[in-house]
């Protein structure tokens, strides 16, 4: 079974600037069909999400992101990720989690960790506004403290933006570049290894 997608149009054109094969995970924009929520810590940008507008609202779009959701609730879904990452032909680099969704309980991003652990050499990253599971439990904190290769933004918007510090990788929405830049913050928004490779841990995107 094909879980892992490589058709978005941004992940395209940076895996050729980088020399990357880059797959994406996606669930539902905010909640599924059936109302389960998927971005448990949404805010103001329930009101903008770009995950709700043109390719991501088409019919095939929203059919596979709500069967993406119940596999990501079956207890065998780390084996069913492991299968496809090894069914591939090309090796796979980089896996962005979520460009529509978020980690919407611990249980479920620790199936992600346990992915991540088992593939050390792809790099798993993904813009978050769960910032809690990340911040308030000791275990994901143990984990990610040794681990390489699972990188985390947090986006602002959410409703624990509060438990955002200056030292953490982090991004807003600007309206333009200009605006962007004089804030101090790199542009990602063409480019989507921009936000884990810089050292600049401020990330800007321009509101589309």
């Amino acid at each position: 079974m094909e879980i892992l997608t490589n058709n978005n149009t941004k992940l395209k054109k940076t895996s050729k600037k980088y020399n990357a094969n880059i797959y994406a995970f996606d669930l539902p924009a905010y909640k599924t069909k059936t109302g389960q929520i998927t971005c448990p810590f949404a805010d103001d940008c329930i009101k903008y999400c770009y995950a709700s507008k043109g390719a991501y609202t088409w019919l095939p779009a929203q059919n596979k992101h709500n069967l993406n959701y119940k596999l990501s609730q079956q207890e065998n879904f780390t084996e069913l990720i492991q299968n496809d990452i090894d069914s591939k032909r090309k090796k796979i680099t980089h896996i962005r989690l979520h460009s529509a969704g978020d980690f919407y309980s611990v249980k479920y991003l620790l199936k992600w960790l346990e992915i991540a652990d088992k593939n050390p050499d792809i790099v798993f990253y993904a813009y978050t506004k769960s910032i809690p599971f990340f911040k308030n439990s000791k275990l994901i904190k143990l984990m990610l403290r040794h681990k390489q290769n699972f990188k985390v933004i947090f986006s602002y918007g959410s409703k624990k933006d509060n438990l955002i510090n200056s030292i953490d990788r982090h991004a807003k929405i600007f309206n333009n570049e200009s605006e962007l830049k004089k804030a101090g913050y790199i542009n990602a928004s063409e480019y989507d290894l921009i936000a884990i490779n810089s050292t600049n841990k401020k990330i800007g995107l321009i509101y589309h």
